[in-house]
């Protein structure tokens, strides 16, 4: 008889708005803007209630409110709120191309080590349409994800091999050199994402966690079974995370009630560049998150209206904790094990989250066994 592997605990992580936050989205400006200040507070009241992670974004202008709003930027916002933290670990998202391989390696080995080997990273291949333009990287789709690959290739090689280091690929390469510190062993892991054929076969070949935005239940099944067949090629043993924001309230309607509320004060400007950043995109993944649905929704529970005014993962979980919780149960059961969670205000909803959902999502697991 087959033995299978127990399932490891679910780990519930949080996110990071480095666009500011508030009540409403897609307005000119946030209620809160995104000041150390405030994402501190965000992260510490995610460190207190318990969660895993969080995780931090990347990109190049503002991608919830008007483009020219205040953007934290990433990769300074995570060092400084890892400094302030002494548990939590951080998902820094980081796109190749627009640093140095020799030198990001030797930043990420540094922040791993003073965080005490508390940084994952979250690679982006493909990112938001005309975002790289922005900052003079021209490239194409392909391109980006072969970019990828040797990235991963080349920082595990720096971080887990003594130098000196030789690597020639394509986009990078090394001749004699070292990563100091060297974090060997305890070196953060690669989450990646995406649903076109590259980036599952990217996933196959080099995630340690493949990260979906939350779709429908059959289609993530069916995501998930083609990634499952990407990993079996290499032998490798996949593990799934979900990326999805909750609006939870104590009734239904209420729940409703405040998901509309979110959108109903979009500045028409903020809408139009949300389109623009999708009309035409490759990226199958920010083409399926925008997909139209009458009241944008996509299920009895679950509902796309962010994507009218948020770049990348524009879907939620809108209902109860009882019924919120009992619509993300079945992606646990599909093989989800990490479920990276938001909610508007974040440190309001973060306290919900952790007092009303959590609880009964892991009864719930318990119980399914």
């Amino acid at each position: 008889m087959e033995k299978h592997s127990p399932r490891p605990e679910p780990k519930f992580s949080w996110f990071v708005p480095i666009d500011g936050d508030g009540a409403r989205a897609g307005t000119r400006r946030a209620e809160r803007p995104p000041t150390f200040d405030y994402l501190r507070q965000v992260v510490q009241t995610a460190e207190d209630r318990g969660f895993y992670s969080l995780l931090i974004p990347t990109r190049f202008a503002n991608g919830l409110f008007a483009e020219d709003a205040p953007l934290a930027e990433t990769w300074t916002t995570a060092t400084a709120l890892a400094a302030v933290t002494q548990r939590i670990r951080f998902l820094v998202a980081v796109r190749p191309g627009f640093i140095a391989l020799g030198l990001f390696a030797q930043m990420a080995a540094a922040l791993h080590q003073i965080s005490n080997g508390r940084l994952d990273i979250n690679i982006v291949p493909g990112g938001i349409q005309n975002d790289f333009e922005r900052v003079g990287e021209v490239s194409s789709h392909d391109t980006r994800y072969e970019r990828a690959e040797e990235f991963i290739d080349a920082c595990r090689k720096l971080w887990q091999e003594p130098g000196p280091v030789t690597y020639r690929g394509e986009f990078y390469r090394l001749e004699g050199a070292y990563c100091a510190p060297e974090p060997g062993k305890n070196a953060p892991l690669f989450y990646l994402g995406g649903v076109s054929p590259r980036a599952m076969e990217l996933s196959g070949r080099q995630a340690d966690v493949h990260l979906s935005w939350i779709e429908p239940l059959e289609a993530t099944k069916g995501r998930l079974d083609g990634l499952r067949r990407q990993f079996e090629k290499t032998k490798r043993s996949p593990s799934f995370g979900l990326r999805t924001h909750l609006v939870v309230r104590d009734t239904e309607e209420e729940a409703w009630a405040a998901a509309n509320e979110l959108i109903d004060y979009a500045d028409p400007e903020v809408k139009a560049q949300r389109r623009s950043a999708v009309a035409g995109t490759q990226m199958v993944g920010a083409r399926a998150q925008a997909q139209e649905a009458p009241d944008h929704r996509l299920g009895k529970h679950l509902w796309n209206g962010l994507s009218e005014v948020r770049v990348n993962c524009g879907t939620a979980i809108v209902g109860t904790p009882e019924q919120v919780a009992g619509e993300l149960l079945p992606y646990w059961k599909l093989g989800m094990d990490e479920f990276i969670l938001s909610g508007f205000p974040h440190v309001e909803e973060c306290h919900r989250v952790a007092d009303q959902v959590i609880p009964l999502l892991r009864e719930q697991i318990a119980a399914a066994g």
